[in-house]
């Protein structure tokens, strides 16, 4: 676990590392430009996870699993926000359910930290969640970078959680469209990077309407860019970091 800059967590927690390309918004991904450095820098953990596709490196669809980082969390007493699996995705595929559960025992034994896991495959979630406990500890949430994966905020929605979240990062493309009705909290950002596409003014627009329509926490995380920091993440000549309001259940 390792404390983090993203502006919308504490920290990171990786049980799981390696993954697979899976749609445009994976294309510039930053975690393989780490897991490729980590594997240069010598740790075991990240050996092979990448491969070299030009002169940059990309997943090489290995996942590998790290039974001792199980135990992390418990080690802090402080409450955080933790992202889980910054370098993966928990609902790989190539892991298997039997890991998930033990993941979410961890989760559910250090009830002081608030956990959020993101997922480009919602439908495995939702599948593989129907058995296991909703956490009022852990924050379920899908990726979504353009009109053409809608569909995945569907699948989210069959999630049991106590809060659902999308996160539409990096923001391609207008996803006007999008319906947030049952989702608590939406977290914009354009994408950063050597290779950074652009994002469009009123795509984000069209998500802030969305989500106060839907009553959506929006969280503008930022531009992005070549150089993220020059840019900032000012919309509207503010900033918004708004978050979900987390409801107690009996």
């Amino acid at each position: 676990m390792a404390d983090t800059s993203i502006e919308w967590t504490d920290a990171t927690w990786n049980p799981v590392a390696g993954c697979t390309v899976l749609s445009p918004g994976c294309t510039n991904c930053y975690a393989m430009r780490m897991a490729a450095r980590l594997d240069a820098m010598g740790m075991p953990k990240y050996r092979g996870l990448t491969r070299k596709s030009g002169k940059r490196a990309v997943w090489a669809g290995k996942v590998r699993l790290d039974r001792a980082a199980l135990g992390i969390p418990a080690s802090w007493k402080k409450p955080r926000r933790i992202f889980v699996n910054s370098m993966s995705d928990l609902f790989h595929d190539a892991v298997p359910a039997e890991f998930i559960s033990a993941v979410w025992k961890t989760m559910q034994t250090t009830p002081q930290h608030t956990y959020q896991i993101l997922t480009k495959r919602p439908d495995r979630m939702a599948g593989i969640t129907a058995s296991l406990p909703v956490l009022p500890n852990v924050w379920l949430g899908t990726s979504v970078e353009s009109a053409d994966f809608l569909g995945r905020i569907d699948d989210l929605r069959k999630v049991d959680a106590a809060i659902r979240f999308v996160s539409f990062e990096p923001l391609l493309g207008s996803v006007a469209r999008a319906g947030l009705s049952g989702i608590q909290w939406a977290i914009v950002g354009g994408e950063s990077g050597p290779r950074a596409r652009p994002m469009e003014e009123q795509w984000v627009a069209e998500i802030e309407a969305a989500c106060r329509e839907a009553g959506t926490a929006f969280f503008f995380k930022q531009w992005g860019g070549v150089r993220k920091k020059s840019t900032g993440r000012h919309y509207r000549g503010q900033t918004f970091d708004e978050m979900p309001r987390v409801e107690i259940r009996c």
